[in-house]
């Protein structure tokens, strides 16, 4: 894995090599939107000039965000409900595959990224310098982001890299670039808001080169959602994916530890039955529940170790085969 040095200025290319007139293109940016009516079209006219192709994937909006779309010039995925943004991303990737796509660009469709700094974080991909390029926008020297979502982006940083054991800045910026790599190793099994933490187990899993990007992130309007409710949904699919992506450490480890720790307590209950005391009661209250779920662990672990790289290489190969997942609008 590759990480700019501190110091080191990233790649800023003005201009673009276009693929020429086929069945294939050569970048195409994806973005996901929900109820952005209001947003989608200017965040799509911005963006075409920076890319050969964008695909909107509407995630199942009630307004006229697929019709927008469309009028402004994107291809338009619509979802017939709303599956989350890891499902939405999961359709523009079979979709890029099937494109042909050599790069993406991911950005998200309610105006917070700025289409202009495409160049700064596709650069690395089309220079072969990195599989993905994650936006920061903490890498701006006058980042202006709310107070409580630096807390809040702090705490997850922190949780996301120690779980993953990759590091960034910025954890859950959507503005991202992904190389043909990349485009082939990803598949979401986050269906909400912790698949930005998801990709980081992913670039660990297929040992992919990262790099991290300044980006601008304007908040103009006032959030769709709570930050406290989606926080904690990022951390739920985190811990989550912990379990999934690092079983022997977040699993099998454990689970030996919690069992040998509770037969150890049973061991101390047993020598001490002849001692009659509040301590002795506590431990035999203690030691079974968790040489169970010890055994548990250890033994899900254990599954998770054996079926999961199974199950990828089912999705992954699926992935290329199976139809276009949701209505095209652009055939209509």
């Amino acid at each position: 894995m590759m990480h700019p040095p501190d110091g080191e200025d990233l790649p800023r290319p003005t201009s673009f090599v276009r693929a020429p007139h086929s069945g294939h293109i050569h970048t195409l940016a994806i973005i996901p939107a929900f109820e952005e009516e209001r947003r989608i079209g200017s965040v799509v006219l911005q963006t075409k000039p920076y890319v050969d192709e964008v695909l909107v994937i509407d995630d199942g909006s009630h307004d006229d965000t697929a019709r927008v779309a469309r009028a402004a010039g994107a291809r338009v995925i619509r979802h017939d409900r709303n599956e989350g943004k890891g499902s939405a991303l999961n359709t523009g990737l079979v979709r890029a595959r099937q494109l042909g796509a050599t790069a993406v660009v991911l950005i998200d469709g309610d105006g917070q990224h700025r289409a202009e700094e495409i160049p700064i974080v596709l650069g690395p991909v089309l220079c072969g310098e990195a599989d993905i390029v994650v936006g920061s926008r903490y890498l701006q020297p006058q980042a202006q982001v709310p107070r409580h979502r630096v807390l809040g982006h702090k705490a997850l940083n922190w949780l996301t890299g120690i779980v993953s054991g990759v590091h960034l800045s910025d954890s859950q910026n959507g503005f991202r670039a992904l190389s043909r790599r990349a485009l082939d190793a990803f598949w979401f099994c986050s269906q909400g808001f912790s698949v930005e933490s998801e990709m980081q187990f992913l670039i660990r899993e297929h040992g992919l080169c990262f790099v991290e990007a300044p980006v601008t992130t304007l908040y103009c309007d006032k959030p769709k959602r709570s930050a406290v409710v989606q926080g904690l949904q990022v951390v739920d699919g985190t811990l989550h994916g912990a379990g999934y992506y690092r079983p022997l450490q977040f699993l099998e480890v454990p689970g030996v530890g919690l069992f040998v720790l509770g037969l150890a307590i049973r061991m101390a209950a047993l020598e001490s039955l002849q001692l009659s005391s509040p301590l002795v009661s506590i431990l035999a209250v203690l030691d079974m529940p968790m040489m169970f779920f010890g055994t548990y662990m250890l033994f899900a672990g254990v599954v998770l170790s054996v079926v999961r790289p199974r199950m990828a290489g089912g999705l992954n190969s699926r992935q290329v085969d199976e139809e276009e997942p949701e209505h095209d609008d652009d055939d209509e």
